[in-house]
């Protein structure tokens, strides 16, 4: 039997940023969330089948709302484009928590949560997304900081004294976050 790495492009970019592939822990974060989702055979091909379903209504919302269309590689590595709620209690196919979510628009009581409902927060997504994106300046920081909140990522910038999401020393989940929601593209 032999095993083989999935080829890693040679030029890679997200939302129209340059990855820096070049830099061997880039690359080798890329390639270690490649093998990931090859070897995990099962639940790449479930998550492959749901964006068949899901993307065509996720693309069309992020074009209409102007988010790159790049972030619906958000929604898989958030939730591999399931309603699942997170240890957290973050919920849905965006993985909202309650402030965040009713921040943005969504309705979260007893009887109703939008944070299920894909349009709705999908749209709620863009929404905070772009604001991420004004206040970090690039698409990438705005990705770290809907995984990590900003306020977490906002001191983390301030206390590196380093704006650039591959340069920073962030917590596991946020510091392989970019590379797995980059290996969902390729």
């Amino acid at each position: 039997n032999n095993l083989a790495t999935p080829p890693t492009p040679k030029e890679i970019s997200f939302c129209g940023e340059k990855v820096p592939i070049d830099i061997y822990w880039v690359k080798e974060g890329i390639e270690k969330e490649l093998i990931i989702h090859c070897y995990q055979h099962s639940k790449t091909i479930q998550t492959f089948k749901r964006s068949t379903r899901y993307f065509p209504e996720i693309e069309k919302i992020l074009q209409e709302e102007g988010v790159p269309l790049d972030m619906k590689y958000l929604c898989v590595a958030e939730s591999n484009l399931e309603n699942v709620v997170s240890p957290a209690k973050a919920s849905g196919y965006w993985q909202f928590i309650d402030p965040t979510g009713r921040a943005y628009g969504l309705e979260i009581n007893s009887y109703i949560d939008e944070r299920y409902h894909l349009e709705k927060s999908t749209r709620a997504a863009c929404s905070y997304l772009k604001a991420l994106k004004q206040k970090f300046g690039s698409w990438t920081l705005a990705a770290a900081a809907f995984n990590m909140g900003e306020n977490g990522l906002q001191r983390t910038i301030t206390e590196q004294e380093c704006s650039s999401y591959w340069d920073l020393f962030l917590n596991s989940e946020t510091s392989r976050y970019l590379s797995r929601t980059v290996s969902y593209k390729l």
